[in-house]
């Protein structure tokens, strides 16, 4: 509500938020949404959160719709934090949560993001979107779609998990299947989405499915009464919540809601062996990653061999001290059982590649005891039931 104006995130030149916008004029490279913090700081306080609607809508302040009625809501946000006694007190870990992202609609962490884009969308009156997606982000944008009268271009591997493929079927979606990876349906969707008047809603392609995952950060210091945990472990394929999340602790400081140089978390980002594109480039020490060729895993959404946000994840990664770390397909589906078996969550490959990394820092001791780690379920394991063989 307090949206001053777009930024390339390379160069930092000014765009127009006014109108619909996609990459970058100027680098072709995602646009950050900018706000008046100081205007948005003389409501969005601690005392006001405390009688709002648990949802992500409650940090409204700092989101992008400017008209209310644009809001296209499902019931968003605001997931639980769940205490992991049991995983912990295998590693000697006292303070281990799971943020658990399958309680969102249409269980997956994406419907944050679309939440905020398909509201931007209604608010600028645009009639088709398109997305290409391996399998969750076209779930969330069929329902934000459907709840906003909006037509949905979807565009997904061929072997996009089957549950994926008819959540989108019926909710309306006009839904292609592709021979290749969500870069070949990306491919397809910049190839005719002019003659088709479609918007592009991909992964940082438009500016406010960010702002959306951006309310991961916000959530975690509310839930942690206004601290930042010491340790992230989030799976990564375009990498928005990471991104979001790191600009999240920015504006958090910023309107006065942690305090003034709160040390940030260490940022680590997990990837699949078979799909690692953001761990070899941070190995590499390089600030662009390289399209990870023939890309493979059975987490679905981990299998994106080029993210256009590639920069930005990499930064915050080196500005935390956190890192990279790539697992396996078979340590994330021995990981998903460990993890249900122990505190009751089913959790998608994804969410469980992140307790397998987690094993991976304690081996290295590169996590203690004392600290606070947050491990991130994206979506629940049972979209993923072809994982799960005899």
């Amino acid at each position: 509500m307090h949206l001053t104006h777009l930024a390339c995130t390379l160069c930092g030149q000014r765009h127009d938020a006014a109108v619909p916008q996609n990459v970058s004029a100027c680098c072709g490279k995602p646009l950050f949404a900018h706000y008046d913090l100081a205007a948005a700081a003389r409501t969005l306080t601690k005392d006001s959160l405390r009688s709002r609607e648990k949802s992500l809508w409650r940090y409204r302040e700092v989101l992008p719709v400017r008209d209310i009625a644009s809001i296209v809501t499902l019931g968003e946000g605001w997931t639980p934090l769940l205490p992991a006694p049991r995983l912990g007190a295998r590693h000697g870990l006292k303070k281990l949560f799971i943020k658990d992202e399958a309680q969102n609609p249409t269980a997956s962490f994406k419907a944050r993001g679309m939440t905020t884009a398909v509201s931007m969308a209604k608010q600028f009156g645009l009639k088709k979107l398109a997305v290409p997606s391996a399998g969750n982000a076209a779930g969330a944008l069929a329902a934000y779609a459907a709840r906003a009268g909006i037509e949905a271009y979807i565009f997904m591997p061929r072997d996009t998990p089957r549950a994926n493929i008819i959540e989108c079927e019926q909710m309306g979606a006009h839904v292609t299947l592709i021979a290749g990876l969500i870069t070949d349906c990306g491919a397809e969707v910049a190839r005719r989405k002019a003659a088709e008047g479609w918007f592009d809603v991909s992964t940082l392609k438009e500016p406010y499915r960010a702002e959306g995952k951006k309310t991961l950060g916000y959530e975690l210091a509310e839930q942690l009464e206004w601290t930042l945990p010491d340790v992230i472990l989030y799976p990564t394929g375009g990498g928005t919540g990471l991104i979001g999340m790191w600009k999240a602790f920015d504006e958090l400081e910023k309107l006065g809601l942690i305090a003034p140089g709160t040390k940030r978390p260490r940022m680590f980002t997990v990837q699949a062996t078979g799909c690692q594109p953001i761990v070899r480039a941070f190995e590499a020490g390089e600030r662009f990653a390289t399209e990870h060729a023939g890309a493979h895993t059975r987490a679905s959404g981990l299998r994106v061999p080029k993210a256009i946000g590639d920069f930005l994840m990499l930064d915050a990664l080196r500005q935390s001290g956190g890192g990279a770390i790539a697992v396996s397909d078979d340590e994330m589906i021995s990981c998903t059982r460990e993890v249900g078996a122990a505190e009751g969550v089913f959790p998608a490959p994804e969410g469980a590649a992140c307790y397998a990394a987690l094993k991976q820092l304690l081996a290295a001791d590169k996590v203690s005891p004392a600290e606070t780690i947050v491990l991130f379920n994206t979506s629940t394991g049972l979209k993923y039931l072809e994982c799960f063989g005899d």
